[in-house]
């Protein structure tokens, strides 16, 4: 019993140490380091005024036609998030609609997280999205590229990427080192065509009808995160969304 417990905490000390070593590696950078100098005071002030702690999770909702980013925080301590920061687009590239294929130039649409900190980007600093999944690969097909590098950036350009201005992208970048650093292995990244209310999903369908099977399926998340404040329980199967 004596081992099992000793091996327990070895492995939650690892756990920890790694956790709080993320944040230590990445200030090494010098922009990350520039951007918490510039802007973590100031963050943590109204991050601690918001009920947020010391360690907090974060989710990631991003909607393209209205140009906006929003980052939701929660105290690992709550059960529900709220609204931090609203941020918007500086840049925009194709129309409403997912990616399908390399090169299109779409921003894509659907459920992704972050799977990549980059302090030494070509625009500033950016935060990768696992951008294509397999809903995604599906609706490419077969032999054909779906297309990939999907970040979350600055200075303020895109190709299918969302972009904001560098003054921006230091304070996401700084708030998902924290979350990471607190132990949220993957920080959500949603991303709609736009607020998919009732009345936005039927105006919109009608002026792309080819997207509106694909939009209905996102619209299950969206509204389960607007009632519950929480990231929806979302699977890829079979090539679709299924929201439960």
């Amino acid at each position: 019993m004596k081992l099992i417990c000793l091996t327990f905490l070895l492995s939650l000390s690892l756990m920890v140490n790694a956790q709080n070593n993320f944040k230590e590696t990445q200030i090494k950078f010098e922009r990350v380091e520039k951007a918490y100098n510039e802007k973590w005071e100031t963050l943590k002030k109204f991050i601690q005024a918001g009920g947020y702690g010391d360690q907090f999770s974060m989710i990631i909702n991003a909607y393209k036609t209205e140009g906006k980013l929003e980052v939701w925080l929660r105290s690992n301590s709550a059960k529900t998030y709220s609204l931090f920061r609203t941020y918007d687009f500086c840049a925009h590239s194709g129309t409403i609609g997912p990616k399908v294929i390399e090169g299109d130039g779409q921003t894509p649409e659907g459920f992704y997280y972050v799977n990549v900190f980059n302090p030494m980007s070509n625009f500033h600093l950016s935060l990768g999205v696992n951008y294509p999944n397999t809903v995604d690969y599906a609706r490419t097909g077969k032999d054909r590229k779906p297309g990939g590098d999907i970040y979350i950036h600055g200075n303020c350009v895109t190709v299918g990427c969302i972009p904001l201005t560098d003054e921006k992208i230091k304070e996401v970048y700084v708030l998902g080192v924290e979350a990471r650093n607190a132990g949220q292995e993957k920080i959500p990244v949603n991303i709609y065509p736009f607020k998919m209310t009732n009345e936005n999903l039927k105006k919109y369908s009608a002026q792309f009808p080819a997207q509106a099977s694909f939009w209905k399926s996102l619209q299950p998340g969206y509204l389960a995160f607007e009632k519950n404040k929480n990231q929806a329980n979302v699977s890829e199967v079979k090539g679709k969304y299924v929201v439960k």
